[in-house]
């Protein structure tokens, strides 16, 4: 194939849709600058125009992998239709079906190997963290509505975050075959991640039958 140097349309975003797409099915370690080249038929050079090396094209990944990660699990933390509690809940499911439908994004937006570019664009600290800051501004809410016990959201929302984490790596990982039983572990971890969450003698209202079921007036 004839390699050109020229741009046609969008190459930079091409390039971008070509790596997630990559990504989305195979391990990120797979992914090279020649895999770009050889996809839009253009030389090395036109390519680092606008990526100097791989990590350059991995830190543009992961600001769009966050992108993606926050519009497809924070909706429900935003919609204050619904009950504090069903908003907990859907959001985790969403959380648990992003790691399974994108196990390779979710490897490289939370694992250990390209934490120092992860680090160097976002940090959980800050206010426009994805996903994060709407989490602690749900717990925040959960406090002052009284639902919630009074102690550091900040951390309370570690603890909420770490569980889905834990759940999401158990499944796509294969660490232990929760596969076929995880939505009904997911709905006793939730049980358990409530119970040290909520305040004393708070009857939880939800429009989840599961969850009304188990959850009752706490004593």
């Amino acid at each position: 194939m004839i390699k050109h140097d020229y741009h046609h349309g969008n190459l930079k975003e091409e390039f971008i849709t070509i790596a997630m797409d990559f990504i989305a099915k195979e391990d990120t370690e797979k992914l090279t600058l020649k895999v770009l080249s050889d996809a839009t038929g253009t030389s090395r050079s036109a390519i680092y125009k606008h990526f100097k090396n791989k990590d350059a094209l991995i830190e543009t990944i992961i600001e769009k992998g966050f992108d993606k990660f926050d519009i497809e699990t924070t909706p429900y933390l935003k919609d204050k239709s619904k009950t504090l509690i069903d908003r907990f809940y859907l959001t985790g499911q969403l959380y648990v079906a992003f790691a399974r439908n994108n196990p390779n994004l979710y490897r490289l937006l939370f694992g250990k190997k390209y934490a120092h570019i992860r680090e160097e664009i976002l940090s959980i600290k800050d206010k426009d963290c994805s996903g994060f800051s709407a989490l602690q501004k749900t717990v925040e809410d959960g406090q002052k509505q009284g639902v919630l016990k009074k102690e550091n959201s900040y951390r309370q929302a570690i603890v909420i975050w770490a569980t889905m984490h834990g759940i999401s790596s158990l499944i796509i990982d294969g660490f232990m075959d929760v596969e076929d039983v995880y939505e009904e572990m997911y709905d006793t971890l939730f049980e358990t991640l409530l119970t040290g969450l909520v305040a004393n003698k708070v009857k939880i209202i939800s429009t989840i039958p599961l969850l009304n079921k188990i959850l009752q007036p706490r004593s």
